[in-house]
């Protein structure tokens, strides 16, 4: 372990909200397979039955903890009996979240709210709970799932694209703050990978009619990229790999898309990124984007 975690002496103890399903499962069940006593946050525990399952079936447990990261009495409860059990939290790996498709035009601000209170406040609140031991202690680590959409706004998902662009800038500005304490940040930036959030996110509020072209290349994008979605047992590792490394990064794209789409923008000017939104047909528009970024969505 790095003094970003405990001791040679101590278990390691983390937290990984969201633990139910997708990332959150993995990350939660490669941790404990590497030594973590491991704290796992459901909406339900009724519902874990599958988390338990795969738990056991690689020899390792996961201790569920019910509580809503949308909640600051349901999180600070969660955290309290956490804290009371364990004693300490060493890793904080903020993976609970929700996705929302719209366009600004017709999105209500009440979605934008909604979405944001998961997407970043949940994650706040988290964090709020876990850095006064961590920073007296001097040591942990906070991992933060974001998108590789906090990163290249997605068409058609503009209250998900602010909630993740909200999270990245809140996740480098918490890293300088809680450095002098020794503890890390670390920003997951996974593209399209293997999750059930993306069969629960399939509206199209396109009330005008106007955006058909929109949401219409934005399925197509998670289609293609549910064909080859990753593993998230591979985002778990890596993970696991941002919390334990003596050579740390910040960011760490991943998955399907991900590093793609990162450093095709990043060679793109302002310009053309716009542009590419221009394309009159379906076929340009996937020929555009495949020499922007290298991903093939016809």
């Amino acid at each position: 372990m790095t003094s970003s975690t405990a001791s040679t002496a101590e278990v390691p103890v983390a937290v990984v909200t969201g633990a139910n399903s997708g990332i959150g499962r993995a990350t939660a069940i490669q941790l404990a397979s590497t030594g973590y006593t491991v704290y796992g946050t459901v909406r339900s525990v009724a519902k874990a039955s599958k988390l338990q399952a795969m738990a056991a079936d690689r020899g390792v447990a996961v201790r569920l903890v019910e509580l809503d990261i949308g909640s600051d009495g349901s999180v600070r409860d969660g955290f309290a009996t956490i804290l009371s059990d364990a004693g300490r939290i060493d890793v904080l790996v903020n993976n609970a979240g929700v996705g929302a498709n719209a366009v600004a035009e017709e999105c209500p601000t009440d979605v934008y709210l909604q979405v944001m209170n998961i997407n970043l406040c949940g994650a706040v609140r988290c964090i709020q709970a876990v850095l006064p031991q961590m920073r007296k202690r001097g040591s942990g680590c906070i991992v933060n799932v974001t998108s590789v959409a906090g990163r290249v706004a997605s068409l058609a998902q503009s209250p998900y694209v602010t909630s993740k662009w909200a999270f990245e800038g809140f996740s480098e500005g918490l890293a300088q703050e809680v450095a002098p304490f020794g503890i890390r940040v670390a920003i997951i930036e996974p593209g399209v990978t293997k999750s059930a959030i993306f069969a629960k996110n399939i509206d199209a509020p396109n009330q005008s009619g106007a955006y058909d072209p929109h949401y219409r290349r934005m399925f197509q994008f998670y289609a293609t990229g549910l064909a080859h979605a990753t593993d998230p047992f591979e985002v778990g590792a890596l993970i696991n790999h941002a919390i334990t490394t003596d050579t740390p990064q910040l960011r760490y794209p991943c998955s399907w898309g991900g590093p793609e789409l990162v450093d095709g923008r990043a060679g793109m000017t302002d310009a053309e990124w716009v542009a590419l939104a221009t394309a009159e047909d379906d076929a340009e528009y996937y020929a555009k984007f495949n020499d922007a970024f290298g991903v093939d969505l016809s």
